[in-house]
């Protein structure tokens, strides 16, 4: 006899939603010299509010803000001194941490309990970890006078919107940078609350600008003359494009990329955590995870039994509001990536592969996909090629190891990969066959701030993250 999850809904009234919202810049909100776009709830396609986009005039003067900020304030101030700021952030993030939750689940989509236990936890964590950091700079492999680049231009993503703005700016403001951020179209709000915070921890002004807006704004950032080091975390389209548009200068880039990775399991893996492993390798965030496990290779002998499992237990997966408690698998963030969601599962559809759903009933407005897998996918398949960024599980198999690293490593991606298996030894191996950048052992999405995150060949290169992180951001 089954049951359900009555609602257990996050109050909304924890957040102070403002009707329209300006620049960052110097330590002020400014009104943005652009026209103004909508930020808009992907649950329920209501408008949250109006946020200005930024021009070239408008980055150009959060560049010079910045460039002021590091001269006479932050570069000349002392590692200890710079720490006490950084862990005063992290301390109201952690004192507002309902708050940022709430904001985050309505501006992004994502279950309210992903970014009440996982986002926000972990953005405090970065933030408190790059804190200890800022007075031992000498301390960590790069040099005796490691010293700061300058001004750090920077540019985020939308599928974790607060805390890639963490993994930007924490570590470059302990090695003594001051940033100009810029935030997805679609999830500024929380950067924007991100702002208050700094006001708030009496951070110098100019140490930390966000200029909102779409691309334009983006290419204006990268394009500006007076940046001293750019971080991107996105598409590898748009990586490309940056690498082209920064190869004649010699402006260090670190670029954080798309992913195809693959979630292997062997006949000896303990089956349960593997399926749980695999569902929150994909279905995690509704799948909007460059890491994500989007390829399934599973060993012949157990397949039948693991996706008879994975099928159980995805249909007991709630799809819903996403600032209700009880809700698993959230809105896609934007009805554009929901258009190519189906245009990706419709293809693969069309090339021959089985799809599979568990029955579910979709909210009528709002973005919304259902959790689903393809079995009969080949290496061919343009869904176990590129990357759909969405709730799409393509399911391969293979029959021995060799066969295995060979199917995983046939991608032009190389962020991360997944291995379940009894045997350490064979964990050992794989990771070291394995051309990803980060390999999980019976595990999957496990993040830590003490540990590098990043790719090889299309998925980027650079670290973010742990020590290694500290490294794009100094010139030693």
């Amino acid at each position: 006899m089954g049951f359900e999850y009555a609602p257990a809904l996050e109050s909304r009234s924890v957040v102070d939603l403002k009707s329209s919202y300006g620049l960052f810049i110097d330590g002020e909100f400014v009104d943005a010299s652009g026209p103004s776009f909508k930020s808009v709830s992907p649950a329920t396609e209501e408008v949250l509010a109006e946020i200005g986009q930024a021009d070239v005039a408008d980055v150009d003067r959060a560049v010079q803000a910045a460039r002021r900020a590091y001269s006479r304030t932050w570069s000349v101030m002392s590692g200890g001194e710079r720490a006490k700021y950084l862990y005063r952030i992290a301390r109201i993030i952690q004192e507002r941490s309902r708050e940022l939750a709430v904001l985050e689940s309505l501006d992004n989509g994502k279950p309210i309990r992903e970014a009440r236990d996982i986002d926000v936890p972990l953005v405090a964590a970065y933030f408190f970890y790059y804190a200890g950091w800022a007075d031992k700079l000498e301390y960590a492999g790069f040099g005796a006078d490691p010293r700061p680049l300058g001004v750090a231009g920077q540019i985020i993503p939308w599928n974790f919107p607060l805390l890639m703005l963490a993994w930007k700016i924490a570590p470059a403001l302990a090695a003594g940078n001051t940033v100009v951020l810029k935030p997805a179209e679609t999830t500024s709000l929380t950067a924007l609350l991100f702002a208050e915070i700094c006001q708030q921890a009496d951070l110098p002004p100019g140490v930390v600008n966000i200029v909102t807006g779409a691309g334009s704004t983006g290419q204006a950032l990268v394009a500006h003359p007076d940046i001293d080091k750019l971080a991107f975390t996105g598409s590898t389209e748009v990586g490309k494009a940056i690498a082209r548009s920064v190869a004649a200068t010699n402006t260090p880039v670190t670029l954080e990329l798309g992913g195809k990775a693959a979630n292997i399991v062997f006949d000896d893996a303990p089956i349960d955590q593997a399926v749980e492993g695999i569902v929150n390798g994909i279905f995690f965030n509704q799948g909007h995870v460059c890491c994500a496990g989007s390829r399934l290779l599973v060993q012949e002998s157990v397949y039948d039994d693991v996706l008879a499992r994975l099928k159980r237990r995805m249909a007991t997966l709630r799809m819903g509001d996403p600032l209700d408690k009880n809700t698993d698998v959230g809105a896609i963030n934007s009805s554009e990536q929901l258009a190519r969601i189906h245009e990706l599962t419709a293809v693969g559809e069309s090339e021959g592969a089985e799809r599979w759903s568990p029955p579910c009933d979709l909210p009528e407005r709002g973005f919304w996909f259902a959790p689903t897998i393809f079995t009969g996918v080949s290496q061919a398949h343009r869904i176990a090629r590129e990357e759909i960024f969405g709730p799409v599980l393509s399911v391969l198999t293979f029959r021995t190891p060799a066969e295995a690293v060979e199917k995983a490593n046939n991608t032009p991606f190389g962020l991360s990969a997944g291995v379940w298996t009894d045997k350490g030894s064979r964990i050992l191996w794989m990771a070291n066959q394995l051309r990803a950048g980060v390999v999980w052992a019976n595990t999957f999405n496990r993040f830590d701030p003490t540990s590098p995150f990043g790719g090889y060949k299309e998925s980027g290169y650079g670290r973010e993250g742990g020590r290694h992180g500290l490294e794009a951001y100094l010139a030693h």
